[in-house]
């Protein structure tokens, strides 16, 4: 077994995310949360870009506790509207967040729309001893006629990856991890931890 050679907080309290993250870090890694450190707080998100939130939000644990950290944010980007819903994706269908109604907004938006290509588009802050270091994960893909699968989460039963017949939703845990945007960004995190560490 990989023994833990670094305690990180995730500045998150969505277990889908922490579900992926530890699994995609593996046992290297100790994740942490917020919560675990009794933070209560909501922590912002009121940037306008996907940069800008994954900053903010791991700055707001930094200034807290000091300790390694790092945030994402993540946005779905439809060619055929212009980019949206970009950052705005977890809130398309209103403030409340709901995942359901997002993808039910998004679908009739490409009602008739025939170029439905996509992209998921994930941006990471990490900070260690003060600095700031940022990454990003792409997965490109398109826009199916209606959602298919329960795995996943967000948007993943309506986003066929390329080279799929099938939506992520549709895929294994496992299988998603090994392709996916926020597994691009962190693989790349954790790369450039191992290289300084090592």
């Amino acid at each position: 077994m990989q023994y833990c050679f670094m305690d990180i907080i995730f500045a998150t309290n969505n277990l889908h995310k922490l579900r992926e993250a530890q699994e995609i870090l593996g046992e290297g890694f100790r994740i942490l949360t917020p919560r675990m450190l009794g933070i209560e707080e909501e922590i912002p998100e009121d940037a306008p870009t996907l940069e800008g939130n994954a900053f903010i939000k791991s700055k707001f644990i930094w200034d807290k506790v000091h300790l390694p950290c790092f945030a994402d944010d993540t946005g779905l980007e439809v060619k055929s509207l212009n980019g949206a819903p970009g950052v705005f994706s977890a809130r398309y269908a209103g403030t409340e967040q709901n995942s359901k109604n997002n993808v039910i907004k998004l679908l009739k938006e490409l009602q008739g729309v025939k170029v439905r290509d996509a992209r998921f588009r994930t941006s990471v802050a990490l900070i260690l001893d003060g600095k700031t270091y940022t990454f990003e994960g792409l997965l490109n893909g398109k826009i199916s006629l209606a959602p298919s699968g329960y795995e996943g989460f967000g948007y993943d039963p309506v986003f066929i990856p390329e080279g799929y017949n099938c939506s992520l939703a549709e895929l294994s845990p496992g299988e998603k991890n090994r392709i996916s945007h926020r597994a691009d960004a962190l693989n790349k995190l954790m790369l450039f931890i191992t290289s300084i560490t090592s």
